[in-house]
């Protein structure tokens, strides 16, 4: 089992943009994803296997930093949802572009989850991200603490928090976007997704189409039949090629902007969750000032101190949230950017392949006639 994880600062040693998903393993179910990472010392790699729950152990750990200050104004990159082989339809809806592609593009989700992680300067310096990386050693199984992870599950319970007028313009104007562009970047999501799904029906139709027109050539002597089954076989062929390029567009779709509307949806979730924790920080802190002007002398000192501790929490959270609303204001930009400059060179160049093709098959055509 892998050493007990202190709770101390730790540099990472390997190169955080070059870590790497490379492959999932599917062994009865249970998926295995293999991550590799260079060394810093340039001598070579780290080469571990994972499973989900290992990634769920990682987060655990980050989300548990209690003593590093301001850690709740954290934006902690998301991880996607479980992964579940042969899963139902309403699971494989949950997960949305990352069911789709063989779980590849789960792959390169889990990819960007822990390259996120490595570039964050709080996050990176945590020890338990250092031996998930480089550990030949499985992760150890620790008993959850309560931290972040649990708060948010208490979430029902403070439900009235989530509409508490805020203090500060700047969290208030925060808040209100994050919860337009949210309900707009899920729905942006699952349209497009529906696109995917509707380019993968029709692919399937054209194969099963040219799969039927061999059903119809003929065997004979007849030059009719003979004409009327290589028109056939050559119309199988287009169809052929017309299921092939829509695959390749419906792919194309998922590896881009697919993966970054997902990447974007997810990410705005976790803002909006520690937009949510300082907002429950911001109740805390009235109520303990509240108790303090009511106190009565014999306690008015604690009550005093209380307060103060408050204050000084909150003014932590609040510091650190404004950086992270700025870094992801930035990374929402270049994620969106980089996508969809992705997904039109991947179109442009699957069009380009396919009018090549289809004008082959055309000239053939014009020949039979």
């Amino acid at each position: 089992m892998m050493q007990e994880v202190e709770e101390v600062k730790s540099a990472l040693s390997v190169h955080g943009h070059n870590i790497r998903v490379t492959d999932v393993l599917n062994d009865e179910g249970m998926l295995t994803f293999l991550i590799v990472s260079q060394k810093l010392s340039g001598t070579g790699e780290y080469h571990v296997d994972r499973t989900y729950d290992d990634f769920e152990w990682l987060q655990q750990l980050l989300f548990s930093q209690e003593e590093v200050p301001g850690i709740q104004g954290v934006i902690f990159p998301p991880i996607p949802a479980k992964p579940q082989v042969n899963a139902s339809a309403k699971v494989m809806k949950q997960l949305g572009f990352l069911g789709l592609g063989e779980w590849q593009p789960y792959r390169k989700a889990l990819e960007t989850f822990l390259q996120q992680v490595a570039s964050h300067n709080i996050l990176n310096k945590n020890k338990a991200l250092e031996i998930f990386l480089t550990s030949t050693d499985p992760p150890g199984r620790q008993r959850a603490r309560k931290n972040i992870f649990n708060w948010l599950s208490q979430a029902v319970e403070e439900m009235r928090k989530e509409g508490h007028k805020d203090v500060d313009e700047f969290f208030q104007t925060q808040r209100d976007l994050n919860l337009v562009l949210t309900g707009h970047s899920k729905n942006a999501a699952e349209r497009f997704l529906d696109v995917v799904l509707t380019e993968q029906k029709i692919a399937l139709a054209c194969g099963h189409f040219s799969a039927a027109l061999h059903l119809c050539v003929e065997a004979g002597d007849d030059p009719d039949k003979q004409v009327f089954s290589r028109i056939c076989v050559k119309l199988s062929e287009v169809f052929e090629s017309a299921k092939k390029n829509m695959m390749s567009v419906a792919e194309n779709n998922v590896s881009t902007l697919g993966l970054g509307l997902d990447l974007e949806s997810r990410y705005l979730e976790a803002e909006k969750e520690m937009l949510f924790r300082r907002t429950c920080k911001l109740v805390e802190l009235e109520t303990a000032k509240r108790n303090a002007e009511k106190a009565k002398s014999v306690k008015k000192a604690a009550m005093e101190e209380v307060k103060k501790a408050a204050e000084t929490e909150f003014d932590q959270i609040c510091g650190v949230a404004k950086k992270e609303i700025a870094r992801f204001e930035a990374l929402r930009v270049e994620i969106l950017q980089q996508s969809l400059i992705q997904w039109c060179e991947k179109q442009l160049l699957t069009a380009k392949e396919s009018a090549d093709q289809f004008n082959q098959h055309l000239q053939a055509l014009r020949e039979m006639a």
